[in-house]
């Protein structure tokens, strides 16, 4: 019964969390969008240091922001791993407080606000062995309302784990590799 109760409130804390924030009058998702061009240093994205080819078009919006907890699947398929795609949440802040989304094969994100995205690779840069790459994304399907509405481009950085798995496997088998990333959503301007 304890661990009913846990996992109770492991999912429904962050929600109520979440809703909470919707309770004011002040307006979510693309309202909030910062200019690149006149923002804060803060405001302007991620600290790329030697992945700068990921940079976002020039005078793209900052629309959302989004941390990421989950796994990477593979699939040993003839003879070596291949990769199927990311299962992941995503969280309003680093602490994995408010859950704002899910993220999915496709590559899909959809937020809870109603809205979904799909990207397509234009850029990668490696930055360590044991972390998946950090991406630049054109999004090439934008649909619903929401925070991701009118989304172009998505950058995925500070990733942590999530690289293929070692050593061999058998027909078939999958295996989970667990990964955290942030994800920064631009609009054009």
């Amino acid at each position: 019964m304890n661990v009913l109760r846990l996992r109770i409130r492991q999912t429904l804390v962050p929600a109520l969390i979440a809703l909470a924030g919707c309770a004011t009058e002040a307006p979510l998702g693309p309202e909030q969008s910062v200019s690149l061009a006149a923002a804060p240093a803060a405001d302007r994205g991620p600290d790329l240091g030697a992945c700068d080819s990921l940079r976002a078009p020039e005078g793209s919006i900052l629309a959302f922001h989004a941390y990421a907890s989950g796994v990477q699947v593979y699939r040993w398929t003839e003879g070596a791993w291949v990769f199927s795609g990311p299962i992941a949440t995503l969280y309003a802040d680093a602490g994995g407080h408010g859950i704002v989304g899910t993220h999915f094969g496709g590559p899909t994100w959809k937020g809870n606000s109603g809205g979904f995205i799909v990207g397509e690779l234009s850029k990668r840069c490696d930055v360590a062995p044991a972390d998946i790459p950090w991406l630049l994304l054109n999004v090439v399907r934008n649909e619903g309302p929401g925070v991701f509405r009118g989304v172009t481009h998505i950058q995925r950085v500070n990733t942590a784990g999530g690289q293929f798995p070692t050593g061999s496997g058998f027909p078939g088998e999958v295996r989970n590799v667990p990964y955290t990333a942030e994800y920064y959503f631009y609009r054009a301007p």
